[in-house]
């Protein structure tokens, strides 16, 4: 499999995009003319440069509104393509991308616009160059992929095939079928992006809105299997046209990117048989084995645990770290890092081949971690999410043998909690990259998404979850000008008014929730008063579907962590999403 990406896709300039490309193990670039015409180097020191990365230039992309007009326009186009095959001949590609006609068509006839495409490909071919056409979804009077192969094959020229577009096709809903009945030696080049379901007009959609695949709402591996039916044998290339990408860093979207692809050929491989393009088979959770925060501060996060009826399990036998753990709900405090306060710093999962998903993060791009360990020690596989955030694996079957690294503590107890979900907080260049991540490496499934009020805008929350709900991951993107959401562990109990007593008797401050919500809360759901009063007086939240009731309080934060109990009646599936709101301005206010 052959990669390439569109240099649109990233931010900076020409050099630093190229160097970010090859460092993320693409193949090959598509260089747009609007790159080139900024950069200070010529079209020599480019291929110079691209000849160290080891990077091929596969297409170049200056050409636009070229068919479809009078003789005197098209003169002038054939003027300006020379002067960019010239160009091309400099950069060393022999590949150009024609899109059809968007801003200066005038003559609906599939015979001119044949006619004038096999001219431009008779010039092309003077240079050994080959021209790629394609139907925007937006063109004038060709914006149908299988339109543009009509007119490709009524010219019928060797120099001029078709380039496909996954983004011009599936936004107008078009059926990718077809594409199999198209030759594959003319299908020159394949671009592929994702994108959001949106209503709006495809133009702005495509320039502001394409993700890396993954991300959207298009049946990529569906699409990507049509074109491979087809007998396409060249590379697979990215271009997303995207406000965010264009403003990070231009080495971690590649890499972002890289990911994507090899995710998609692996998902289309999975559909489609074939095996040359498969990884490690996905390791689905089958539960968490522990929640790890990790930096300075920790003593208060013991006193808070103890308060919230944890046992000590005893510190490591090696390393300052110790272990707390209430039933099957584990967390690890380690105060090797001491460069910030308390933060959620490690996820840990059990699966039934570690081995494998090691191997699968690896192929996607994960960087290894590295975990020092002494004779007798555990081994567990890890890999940094792109956040630094450590995603470690352990087998289910051979059970969590690093807890007997820990000594000099009490016994798990007999508790029935687990760890219910685990809420993560990122900023909003990295959401999508988050999403992905999980999708990918973690081998999670997006569930429900929902947009809360806070304080300083809305925070959009997008769960991922295994299929049978034993991890859940709700992954929030704040708003782009608030500060990065705190993270916390939620633990589902059987009895969270206990719990709760419990802890407040033990001094445990829960978070202040405001007499209003309470009010409000008898509204709403017609409680009686006794058990609004006992809500109230224990700083506990409520909310109920058709299903069950969801009773749950959190704990102050600590560092950029806090806690949160909860406990599941009957059927109930949600996260408490109306109290979202609430619990937000709440930490908002006791934070400043």
């Amino acid at each position: 499999m052959r990669t390439s990406i569109a240099t649109v896709s990233l931010s900076g300039g020409l050099v630093e995009k190229l160097h970010a490309c090859a460092a993320a193990g693409f193949d090959g670039v598509e260089i747009m003319d609007a790159d080139l015409t900024a950069a200070p180097e010529s079209p020599e020191e480019i291929r110079a440069l691209c000849d160290r990365l080891g990077l091929t230039i596969e297409m170049f992309q200056p050409l636009r509104d070229i068919e479809g007009v009078d003789d005197e326009t098209f003169a002038d186009n054939l003027r300006r393509a020379e002067a960019k095959f010239e160009i091309m001949n400099r950069l060393g590609t022999k590949r150009v991308l024609v899109c059809s006609n968007a801003g200066t068509a005038t003559i609906d006839d599939d015979d001119v616009a044949a006619r004038q495409l096999a001219e431009l490909a008779d010039r092309a071919a003077v240079h050994g160059i080959h021209i790629a056409y394609e139907a925007l979804a937006w063109g004038r009077f060709v914006d149908d992929y299988r339109h543009a192969w009509r007119i490709v094959e009524r010219a019928d020229h060797p120099n001029l095939g078709i380039c496909l577009d996954s983004f011009h096709i599936l936004s107008r809903g078009h059926d990718p079928a077809g594409i199999e009945q198209i030759d594959g030696e003319k299908i020159l080049f394949l671009q592929l992006a994702d994108a959001p379901a949106l209503d709006m007009d495809v133009l702005s959609w495509s320039r502001h809105h394409r993700v890396f695949p993954g991300e959207g709402d298009f049946a990529l591996a569906d699409f990507l299997g049509h074109v491979l039916r087809a007998n396409y044998r060249g590379p697979l290339s990215l271009e997303v046209f995207n406000d965010t990408f264009r403003q990070t860093d231009p080495g971690r979207t590649a890499a972002h990117a890289r990911r994507s692809l090899t995710w998609l050929a692996d998902r289309t491989a999975a559909q489609s048989g074939w095996d040359t393009l498969r990884l490690a088979d996905p390791q689905p959770a089958r539960g968490i084995d522990f929640v790890e925060i990790a930096g300075a501060g920790l003593d208060e996060v013991d006193e808070m645990l103890g308060q919230l009826g944890f046992r000590f399990r005893g510190r490591h036998q090696r390393k300052p770290v110790r272990l707390w753990s209430r039933g099957e709900a584990r967390i690890i405090l380690n105060e090797q890092p001491r460069d910030a306060g308390a933060r959620l710093a490690a996820i840990g999962l059990q699966v039934d081949d570690a081995d494998a998903a090691m191997s699968r993060a690896v192929a996607l791009g994960a960087p290894a971690v590295f975990r020092r360990t002494y004779a007798g020690e555990h081994e567990l596989r890890a890999v940094a999410a792109p956040d630094g955030t450590q995603v470690y694996w352990s087998d289910r079957n051979g059970g969590p043998s690093w807890v007997d690294e820990f000594e000099g503590g009490t016994d798990a107890g007999d508790d029935a909690d687990v760890i219910d979900h685990i809420n993560l907080g990122y900023r909003w260049q990295e959401f999508d990259e988050a999403i992905l991540f999980a999708a990918s490496v973690m081998s999670l499934e997006t569930e429900s998404a929902a947009e809360v009020p806070g304080p300083t805008g809305l925070v959009r929350s997008q769960v991922m979850r295994t299929p049978d709900g034993v991890v859940r991951m709700p992954i929030n993107l704040a708003p782009p000008t608030a500060p990065l959401p705190d993270r916390h562990i939620a633990i589902r109990c059987g009895d969270v008014v206990a719990v709760a007593r419990k802890a407040r008797d033990a001094g445990l401050e829960l978070l202040r929730i405001p007499n209003n919500y309470y009010d409000d809360l008898s509204a709403r759901f017609g409680l009686d008063a006794e058990t609004v009063g006992e809500l109230r007086e224990l700083g506990l939240l409520y909310d109920r579907d058709a299903h069950g009731d969801f009773v749950h309080f959190y704990t102050r934060t600590i560092g950029t962590v806090f806690i949160e109990f909860l406990e599941r009646r009957g059927a109930y599936e949600g996260y408490g999403a109306t109290n979202a709101a609430v619990r937000l301005a709440t930490q908002t206010t006791h934070r400043s």
